[in-house]
């Protein structure tokens, strides 16, 4: 019985560590297994955190500072009786404790400065962290693309090659009937050998590349990582559509690009309001309660001496800045300069981002007429390639034309695979900067 329970647990074992083998990741998988652990998200997911602490910091600004206190004590030789307030020599035990409150009225509306930057601060934590997901997911969308891409050029040359084995059994046959000269079955055998050359080299690509991802996602299990098998069609090109100017002027509300260099100088802004701050006085107001108890009052119990020497202190404190040294003015100076190389920045983030969205455009509209082109060349290089295999077929043309037909035919089907990927991927790009978001965009 307990031999059966082990086949059975081994054989379920079995199954399971096959079936985990044999899994085949989607897009939509690597996208969001890279985005749930990569560490530079991590990264800015604590920011985000640190950020919503600050927040609540500077609301706690606003709250009364309350403490308590209390001490007991005992005493030998001439001490002051808390009690009585006088000096006796002779042994006791005291006790005192109060508590006191502190609220600060006015401080040059720093406290109120301080909440509006951590709430920027917030705010340009989210924009960061989506910024992050954003190259991420454009990252890992890139990696998957070129998998396929190298896919697809090896099935293009094992295709190729099977015409080539084909060819050379049909060659020899020739050959051996004396139909054709033996140079012949001698090209298709250098050619054959060839192309073996570039599936290996082929089948290396695809490895390093699915390496490749697997590491952006923090996989370990290289061998058996591998991506899933699926038509990819090219996608709609509406976008190509739209005028430059229209989707230039959706990237500048969009993107996060723009929307982090606006923070930074929401930022610098504020931080000048707090600079300017110390430039006030500051006004508090406190309060506080103490009582105390002493053991050598024997005609009152310890309830009745704490009612009795109770008192309390209340009132308001001023502090006004008459001369820091300049620091305020210097800080306050340092913090315009920074307001002012914050807009410089803004401005260059628009500038860099015109300039992204038109070199995207310009990109996505060459490689749709580069992939429109290899089309064409594919129909007239497949013609071209039937011609020459029937004048071989018949003896009216050698084995090495017929090499160089059939070669330049597999040269314009690669090429129209990577122009297809290639024009995936960048009308992709475009659509990012269009304020698609990478999670709503469909291959």
């Amino acid at each position: 019985m307990k031999i059966r329970i082990s086949i059975l647990l081994f054989t379920l074992f079995g199954v399971l560590a096959s079936q985990a083998q044999e899994k085949k990741w989607t897009l939509r998988e690597c996208v969001e297994y890279a985005i749930e652990n990569s560490i530079s998200i991590k990264q800015s997911e604590l920011d985000l955190e640190t950020a919503s602490l600050d927040k609540l910091a500077a609301l706690g600004n606003f709250v009364p500072d309350v403490s308590g206190s209390g001490t007991l004590s005992s005493n030998t030789g001439a001490n002051i009786n808390p009690v009585t307030n006088t000096f006796e020599t002779t042994t006791f035990s005291s006790f005192t404790t109060g508590v006191n409150v502190g609220l600060t009225l006015f401080d040059g509306l720093r406290n109120l400065r301080q909440l509006q930057r951590a709430k920027l601060n917030k705010l340009l934590s989210q924009y960061n962290l989506g910024k992050s997901k954003d190259d991420i997911a454009l990252f890992v969308a890139n990696s998957y693309l070129q998998i396929l891409v190298n896919k697809e050029s090896l099935k293009v040359i094992e295709k190729q090659h099977e015409i080539t084995l084909e060819q050379l059994k049909r060659t020899k046959d020739l050959v051996d009937a004396g139909v054709l000269p033996q140079g012949d079955l001698l090209e298709i055998e250098a050619t054959s050998a060839d192309e073996l050359t570039r599936i290996v080299q082929a089948e290396n690509s695809v490895l390093i590349a699915r390496v490749g991802l697997a590491q952006t996602l923090l996989i370990q299990d290289y061998e058996n990582f591998d991506i899933a098998e699926q038509e990819y069609l090219v996608p709609s090109a509406e976008i190509l559509n739209k005028s430059i100017d229209e989707i230039r002027s959706t990237a500048r509300e969009a993107r996060y690009e723009v929307q982090i260099a606006e923070q930074n100088k929401l930022l610098a802004e504020k931080d000048v309001q707090l600079a300017r701050g110390s430039y006030y006085p500051t006004l508090n107001a406190f309060f506080g309660y103490n009582t105390r108890w002493s053991d050598n009052d024997t005609q009152r119990d310890f309830v009745e001496q704490l009612y009795l020497n109770d008192g309390f202190a209340y009132g308001l404190q001023l502090n006004v800045p008459i001369l820091s040294g300049f620091s305020t003015r210097t800080n306050v100076k340092r913090n315009k300069i920074n307001v002012t190389r914050t807009e410089f920045q803004l401005e260059q983030a628009k500038l860099d981002l015109d300039s992204n969205v038109y070199q995207a455009y310009l990109d996505a509209k060459g490689s749709a007429e580069a992939y429109e082109a290899s089309l064409v060349s594919v129909k007239a290089q497949e013609r071209a390639y039937e011609y020459a295999k029937n004048r071989y077929d018949v003896g009216l043309t050698n084995a090495f034309d017929f090499s160089q037909s059939k070669f330049r035919l597999e040269n314009a089907q690669s090429q129209e695979v990577q122009n297809k990927f290639d024009y995936i991927f960048k009308l992709k790009v475009l659509e990012l900067y269009f304020g698609i978001k990478i999670a709503d965009i469909r291959l």
